[in-house]
């Protein structure tokens, strides 16, 4: 295992059990994101990094019952509370890193990735990777349920102009890994970035 790997292990594995109790209200923000990706019956989505799977019930519904959906994350810990919170029922839970996915080339219709940017350690190649398991035409989320001044102060720390999810930095790294930004929220209630997959 690779040392960013390890690193991303090291801070989610401590924090699994009560990651759901810390953050009891993202609920209804998670179900908001999901709408936004426009998903249909049928279709088949990765959660990249879903960690205990709060968007895995939402994803289900929206794509139903003939949909596919899948949950991607590296920490056996998180994937252990999603079981725990009955989320395993809503889609095929994957113990991989998505920077290499066990999946086909073009074989989904869409990702949502919440909280993910943050946590990859090669963005362009992580990506690219993503771009690559999605079909020409098919939607990226990029999710957070609160937005990058409220998530810094949070943290305690000020919002700097390198964020990776600060518009200016976001719009080129997706173009160059695959993705047309289509729409980008920054607000206090909640970070969306929504791309397209290009040809």
């Amino acid at each position: 295992m690779s040392d960013d790997q390890t690193r991303v292990q090291e801070f989610f594995t401590p924090r699994a059990a009560g990651w759901d109790s810390k953050f009891p209200d993202d609920g209804p923000a998670y179900a908001a994101a999901v709408a936004e990706l426009g998903l249909r019956a049928g279709y088949r989505v990765l959660d990249a990094g879903c960690g205990t799977g709060r968007a895995l019930p939402p994803l289900r519904a929206a794509v139903g019952p003939s949909g596919a959906v899948l949950g991607a994350d590296l920490t056996p810990a998180m994937l252990r509370e999603a079981v725990r919170a009955g989320r395993g029922r809503d889609g095929q839970l994957l113990l991989t890193d998505v920077a290499a996915l066990p999946l086909r080339s073009r074989s989904l219709d869409a990702v949502f990735g919440a909280g993910l940017v943050s946590h990859l350690a090669s963005p362009a190649e992580n990506l690219r990777e993503l771009a690559r398991v999605v079909r020409p035409g098919g939607v990226l989320a990029l999710f957070h349920p609160i937005g990058r001044a409220a998530l810094a102060a949070r943290h305690g720390r000020p919002l700097t102009p390198d964020d990776l999810r600060a518009e200016p930095n976001l719009r080129p790294l997706l173009a160059g890994s695959g993705w047309r930004m289509t729409s980008y929220v920054d607000e206090d209630t909640h970070f969306l970035a929504l791309a397209v997959r290009e040809d």
